[in-house]
C-alpha cells in the first residue's frame, strides 16, 4: 500500500483559494466548488503551464529594456547622466556605497536571473512529467514565491536613494523609464509563479 496516497486516490480535492480539502462528489469536477469559499475546484489547475510560461516569457522580454534603458538620472556637481542598472551599481560602488550597490545587484540581476532559471526548470520538468528531484523542485517553487514578496526591493531602493539624496541636497536623482520595465518584469514573474500549479511536480506522464 502506498504510504503517501495522493488526493485522487483518496477521492478528495484541495481548494486553491482557502486550502480546504473536500470530498469529490463524482468523477467529474468541472463544476465542483469549494463548500467554504465557493472557488472552483480542480484536480489540477487548467492551463497552468501555458499561462505560467506566457507570463515568464513576457517577464524575460520586459527584463531586456529594464537593463538596457536608464533607470536613474543623477546630477552630481552640476553634471547629469543617465544610468542603467549595472551602471548604477558601478557608480554606487565607486562612490563607496557598497551596501546599496550590493543590494541593487542582488535584487536587479542575481534574483531575476535565478527566478527565470528556476521557473523555466519547473515548467520544463512539469511539462515532461519528470520524476527528477521532485522534493527539491517543490522547495524551489516555495522559494520563488517567497522571493517574489521582496522582488520590488530594487524599485524601493531607487526611490529611497532619490529621497535621501534630495534631502541632503548633495545631488539630484530621478527615476527613468527603465524602472517601469523592471517593475513590470517583477509583476510578470510573480504572476508566472502564481499560475504554476505545484501539484504538477508530482505528476508523471501516466497521470
Amino acid at each position: 500500500m502506498n504510504p503517501h496516497p495522493r488526493a485522487h486516490e483518496l477521492g478528495v480535492l484541495g481548494c486553491h483559494a482557502c486550502g480546504l480539502v473536500s470530498e469529490a462528489s463524482d468523477g467529474s469536477h468541472a463544476d465542483a466548488r469549494c463548500p467554504r469559499c465557493g472557488a472552483p475546484l480542480h484536480r489540477r489547475r487548467p492551463g497552468s503551464i501555458e499561462r505560467a510560461f506566457a507570463f515568464l516569457l513576457a517577464g524575460i522580454i520586459f527584463y531586456i529594456p529594464a537593463n538596457t534603458m536608464p533607470v536613474m538620472y543623477t546630477v552630481m556637481l552640476n553634471r547629469g547622466s543617465d544610468s542603467t542598472i549595472l551602471q548604477g551599481v558601478l557608480a554606487f560602488w565607486a562612490h563607496g556605497a557598497y551596501g546599496i550597490a550590493f543590494v541593487i545587484f542582488v535584487a536587479s540581476v542575481a534574483v531575476p536571473c535565478a527566478k527565470f532559471l528556476i521557473l523555466g526548470l519547473l515548467l520544463f520538468t512539469a511539462r515532461r512529467g519528470s520524476p527528477w528531484a521532485r522534493r527539491e523542485r517543490a522547495r524551489l517553487h516555495r522559494l520563488v514565491e517567497l522571493v517574489g514578496y521582496w522582488s520590488m526591493l530594487d524599485v524601493l531602493v531607487v526611490a529611497l536613494v532619490a529621497a535621501l539624496v534630495k534631502f541632503r541636497t548633495f545631488a539630484v536623482v530621478e527615476p527613468r523609464p527603465g524602472i517601469l520595465f523592471f517593475g513590470g518584469m517583477v509583476i510578470l514573474t510573480m504572476l508566472s509563479a502564481m499560475q504554476f500549479d505545484p501539484r504538477l511536480t508530482w505528476d508523471s506522464k501516466k497521470t
